[in-house]
């Protein structure tokens, strides 16, 4: 291969695989745009996005800094530094080389909680991108207890006998951000956030999710711009008296840089296009959740309907109440109209404040239990759903997504409105 041949082989490789990084990198930060944030509540099957805080009932003791943590890592490093001499004679040059070598490390972590304002959800941070808080930090000399304490008894080549020991960890009770899969829990009826190798990320950061997006949209920013700086090296040997041995022409040069341009294009709207495909996706999936709540919904309330009639009571307002409550479970969790909203709080408030000897029953109490967290699951599944098809409709807008958007002929989903009988005043009256 002649040495041009070469050049052009090894730019192209080089500004591909800058171009790869960047798109990989703009891919993850749409992503992390594209989900709203839901609650632990709401969390349900797919990716989801979450914000609270590390807690455990067991926590961790970090091996440097001894705080309670959820995750730790620590690096013991030892430098090092040596006189190197090369040549004989008048071209004999002396150089000082130094540097850090890695002599321990370790970490543990545990299955940790995340917990907001609505509850907490297991996270099993195994296979995760864990992004860490900084909790110790010491370069310290021989004489100090830690050099031998948490290092080991050997020394590196050349030693000069200092070490280095750091330490990062999700300490407990810190604020955390997540985005990973979600899936069932093998153990009881919940969700759990744990890795899957078809996820398109897992990220646990103790960073905010605006400094997350900030920093992948920087970096995707940098290797996109040094690839292009990659593809232009024919231009800048141009400058250079001995350029023609490189046989390089500006015609070689417009031909790199128009490559470059054609091949990120191209990625790029097979990038745009395949995050606009998998955002549509999630706005359907929300609709079905939101069916698997009325579903639950729908098979909790026999056993509700047969409590309330086990009182043997006639009186009328059981009775109506009883009607009421049957009246849901002829509704279909999904029809032509739409899915059907209509909650049964209300019902079971009246016949609550009626009969309180319905509260001392264990198991008219854990259905009462049941409806009430399904009741926020549903509201939790309507705003993720309206979210997530806002988000969907923003996009099939905005320009260039939208230029992108009409290859496929993609339409915005309809927003989920509140009934008639949800925009009814609700009449409040304080005691004189």
């Amino acid at each position: 291969m002649t040495a041009p041949q070469l050049l052009v082989l090894t730019i192209t490789l080089l500004s591909t695989a800058c171009l790869w990084a960047s798109l990989r990198l703009r891919r993850r930060h749409r992503l992390l745009h594209d989900l709203p944030t839901s609650k632990t509540l709401g969390v349900f099957i797919g990716m989801v996005e979450l914000k609270g805080t590390a807690e455990s009932e067991e926590p961790l003791t970090s091996h440097l800094a001894h705080c309670p943590c959820v995750l730790y890592t620590w690096t013991v490093e030892e430098h090092w530094s040596r006189t190197v001499t090369s040549g004989s004679g008048k071209n004999r040059t002396t150089r000082r080389e130094s540097g850090w070598k890695t002599v321990a490390e370790g970490g543990y972590s545990i299955p940790f909680y995340l917990r907001d304002e609505e509850g907490a959800v297991l996270i099993r941070p195994s296979d995760a991108t864990h992004e860490l808080l900084t909790v110790f930090d010491q370069t310290v000399d021989e004489d100090s207890p830690l050099y031998y304490a948490k290092g080991p008894r050997d020394a590196v080549s050349n030693s000069d006998h200092r070490r280095r020991f750091t330490e990062e960890a999700i300490p407990l009770h810190a604020p955390i951000y997540i985005v990973g899969p979600a899936r069932e829990r093998a153990d009881i009826v919940a969700p759990e956030i744990a890795a899957q190798d078809d996820a398109p990320l897992f990220l646990i950061s103790v960073r905010t999710e605006e400094h997350v997006k900030s920093s992948l949209s920087g970096w995707s920013w940098f290797w996109w711009a040094f690839g292009l700086i990659i593809a232009a090296v024919p231009c800048a040997l141009l400058f250079f008296p001995d350029a023609a041995r490189w046989h390089t022409s500006p015609l070689n040069t417009v031909l790199l840089l128009a490559a470059y341009f054609a091949l990120w294009s191209a990625s790029w709207t097979g990038m745009v296009y395949n995050s606009l495909v998998g955002l549509r996706e999630r706005v359907r999936q929300g609709r079905s959740l939101i069916d698997v709540q009325l579903k639950r919904r729908h098979d909790l309330l026999p056993s509700l309907v047969a409590a309330v009639s086990a009182l043997g009571s006639h009186e009328r307002s059981v009775q109506e109440s009883i009607a009421a409550l049957r009246a849901q479970l002829t509704a279909t969790p999904r029809d032509a109209a739409g899915p059907d909203f209509a909650g049964v709080a209300a019902q079971l408030r009246v016949v609550i404040e009626s009969y309180p000897s319905l509260t001392a029953q264990e198991s008219f109490s854990a259905l009462h239990a049941q409806l009430v967290e399904t009741e926020q699951r549903i509201a939790l599944a309507r705003a993720y759903y309206n979210d997530i098809a806002t988000q969907f409709a923003t996009r099939l807008e905005v320009v260039p997504d939208r230029l992108v958007a009409r290859l496929g002929s993609m339409q915005p989903e309809p927003l989920l409105a509140a009934a008639d009988f949800e925009r009814a005043d609700v009449p409040v009256s304080f005691a004189q």
